[in-house]
């Protein structure tokens, strides 16, 4: 595509960085932080995954109105508007941890910030895509991947250990309480700053008709998406692909969270985040970029059981933690770090796969998106069960349990079709995919 700016556009390293940090700050503060605060305030495994899961539903469904946001001019407005609203909701937060039934507040209000997210999300790649050429595109794909990542480092890092160290001088409630309101002050002076320095680029033409034309259309990309041979088996495979990461991912920082006595591991806030954001981080990025370039050189067809049984290393990981609970720091953070990396190199496997199996044809972004929501809505299905079973099972055969998830897939694949010429464009394809954010 060729990009439409007005004459107030500027360098793309003013805005695409603190553009797409905004972005991965306001997911990852309602898929991971918000549990990991139920966690220490003493909610569930079984709340905790059910509640975050049916929030998390709004990165799943989001392909479904995307298509009526054309309807509006201005994505920098939206953009914007979102992000305003996204600090207004991380302030009503930190209101409602000091309220007597801050659970189901606090539960509200995140559900908000999830849809106000989501939409962002839209828009934000909609921004990108309209203000930057397919050169200038491909340019700054790796500036848009490392700082979505860097607001990881910092909700998963950063604040874990600020949280931490302020519970012990003020206790965990109003510890929880300075963490979002330090967090909706720096979304908001984001916010304000990318009011000034997002670009605007002219709008595309608005669809004719209106919002009937565009439900028309959406019905007719649905359509056409399950009319593909083969569409139902490639839906339950991706799903199916998603089980036990789904779980692993929900239960896992809780286990590291868990006292001792209860099975856990018995790490403080801090230790856990100083693990998960420094070589948690580092090991997936690199997975993430090996797993890439294993598949490139392979092809997707050849590299996908070996991305699958990557699939499978964290709950091995955490099914030897639970085994063996080591008390070393050390000992467990090099745990960690391997189950970051084979997270990231195997879930290269699901992205291409949509890109290059799922997607193709006469509407291709749109059915790409489709298929990141079912994606999506695999990992929150899973999710939304991992708290009963795991409180059912305990937490060392609760990551066997996850092992054995992860079989179907394998077991799958070998009935997938993969179409001719997939080899080439993996080869296309794969290096730039291993910069995509993961679990969106």
């Amino acid at each position: 595509m060729s990009a439409i700016q007005d004459s107030s556009s500027a360098s793309p390293l003013r805005w695409v960085p603190t553009l797409y940090f905004v972005q991965g700050l306001q997911f990852f503060v309602v898929m991971l932080i918000a549990s990991m605060m139920y966690k220490k305030l003493g909610v569930e495994n079984d709340q905790i995954a059910r509640w975050t899961s049916l929030i998390g539903l709004a990165w799943a469904f989001k392909p479904l109105w995307s298509p009526f946001l054309e309807l509006i001019p201005s994505k920098k407005r939206i953009v914007v508007s979102m992000q305003f609203l996204g600090a207004a909701g991380l302030l009503a937060v930190a209101l409602t941890l000091q309220l007597p039934s801050w659970f189901g507040a606090s539960l509200a209000v995140f559900f908000v910030l999830a849809y106000a997210s989501a939409t962002h999300d839209i828009a934000c790649d909609g921004l990108y895509m309209a203000s930057l050429s397919d050169k200038e595109q491909a340019a700054y794909a790796g500036w848009q991947g490392a700082f979505f990542n860097a607001s990881k480092f910092l909700t998963q890092g950063g604040l874990l250990i600020l949280a931490g160290l302020l519970a012990e001088r003020f206790g965990l409630s109003n510890a929880w309480t300075s963490i979002f309101v330090m967090l909706g002050v720096l979304l908001a002076l984001l916010a304000s700053y990318n009011a000034v320095a997002l670009p605007n680029p002219l709008p595309a033409q608005a669809p004719k008709g209106g919002a009937s034309a565009v439900w028309q259309t959406l019905v007719e990309v649905i359509g056409d998406l399950l009319r593909k041979p083969g569409i139902w088996g490639f839906m339950l495979f991706i799903v199916l692909f998603r089980l036990a990461e789904g779980q692993v991912q929900t239960i896992g920082p809780l286990f590291l969270l868990e006292a001792r006595e209860k099975g856990g591991l018995g790490l403080t806030q801090e230790q856990t985040g100083g693990v998960y954001g420094t070589v948690g981080t580092a090991a997936f990025l690199v997975g993430s970029i090996l797993g890439g370039y294993f598949t490139s050189k392979l092809s997707l067809r050849r590299a996908m059981p070996v991305l699958l049984l990557a699939m499978a290393v964290p709950s091995v990981t955490f099914y030897y933690l639970a085994a063996a609970r080591p008390t070393d720091i050390t000992h467990i953070g090099a745990a960690i770090a391997l189950e970051m990396f084979g997270y990231g190199f195997g879930f290269v496997g699901m992205i291409l796969f949509i890109m290059q199996v799922v997607a193709p044809g006469r509407f291709q972004t749109a059915h790409y998106a489709l298929g990141s929501g079912v994606m999506q809505l695999g990992f929150i299905l899973a999710r939304s069960f991992s708290g009963d079973v795991q409180l059912a099972l305990g937490y060392e055969r609760f990551f066997l349990w996850t092992i054995a998830c992860g079989a179907p897939a394998l077991l799958l694949y070998f009935f997938v079709r993969f179409p001719q010429g997939q080899a080439a464009a993996a080869q296309d394809e794969a290096p730039q995919a291993s910069a995509l954010p993961a679990g969106r």
